[in-house]
């Protein structure tokens, strides 16, 4: 069994990591904040703009171990988890699933969360928002001790591994509906995710397409019932067009970014031929 090194960051890393951490966190809590979204979905958007970002040298070591490719999902997620209590407590709307699980628990208890919850509540709102801070306090606590321990997982080989987790996924599958379909379907998309990983395809954004797709299209026909068909809503509201424009500028940047890097490495050997002319 291989030993692991230490868990210890020198100052120089931590430097490197600092403008990661920032980014990623607001970029998670952002994300943390949209109705449903969650903290996986954050850690996996906040991965992909810490990998686009990276340098071409450094973005060969992501997958790797490398120090931006760690911090980047984990400071989102901790933000999302902490964002998605916005729609919680102001909209009535749970963020993810554990503040669904908490939003039942408050009607249970006779409470209803939404906007009137500053007034009618004002004990439990800022009960919770306390909670947070002792919550961060004792996970500081609990996790700084255990981190040399949890990290051991790291080194369980991996034929004992990969059947502990193909058994807790098709566990889980099963007990979701108890249908033996899900299983055969669990293994197609599986193949399919093989077959893609094998083509060098990114599985993020297919897992982000799997969980949102469904989502948005329901948004989307509810949003034509409303405007009697009509697209024009994209644009005639300001917030919506500003994510319009936003989607758009993330689905072109990263293809824009490498013309302008092909472009000055183009220029620059133009440049370095003509000077060895001269």
């Amino acid at each position: 069994m291989s030993q692991l090194g230490s868990m210890k960051l020198s100052k120089e890393e931590v430097l490197h990591i600092a403008p990661t951490v920032g980014r990623s966190s607001v970029f998670g809590f952002l994300v943390g904040i949209l109705p449903g979204a969650g903290a996986t979905i954050a850690s996996f958007l906040a991965y992909g703009l810490e990998r686009n970002l990276a340098s071409v040298k450094e973005r060969l070591k992501f997958g790797k171990g490398a120090l931006r490719g760690l911090a980047a999902p984990e400071s989102a997620n901790n933000a999302a988890s902490t964002g998605s209590f916005v729609p919680l407590l102001t909209l009535g709307i749970p963020g993810s699933g554990t503040t669904a699980i908490m939003l039942g628990a408050l009607i249970a208890y006779g409470i209803q969360p939404g906007p009137r919850l500053f007034i009618d509540n004002p004990d439990v709102f800022w009960s919770v928002i306390i909670s947070m801070y002792f919550g961060n306090l004792v996970l500081l606590i609990l996790n700084l001790p255990l981190i040399p321990y949890i990290s051991r997982l790291l080194v369980i080989p991996r034929p004992i591994l990969i059947p502990l987790i193909l058994f807790f996924s098709i566990t889980g599958v099963y007990l979701v509906s108890f249908n033996s379909f899900d299983i055969h379907m669990m293994a197609i998309i599986t193949l399919i995710a093989i077959f893609l990983k094998l083509l060098s395809f990114p599985m993020a954004p297919m897992l982000l397409g799997f969980i949102l797709g469904g989502l948005m299209e329901t948004n989307l026909s509810r949003a034509l019932i409303i405007s009697d068909g009509s697209m024009a809503f994209l644009w005639e509201r300001p917030l919506t067009l500003a994510i319009m424009i936003i989607a758009a500028l993330m689905l072109f940047m990263t293809p824009l970014i490498e013309l302008m890097k092909k472009f000055r490495s183009d220029r620059g050997v133009e440049e370095s031929v003509g000077e060895g002319e001269g």
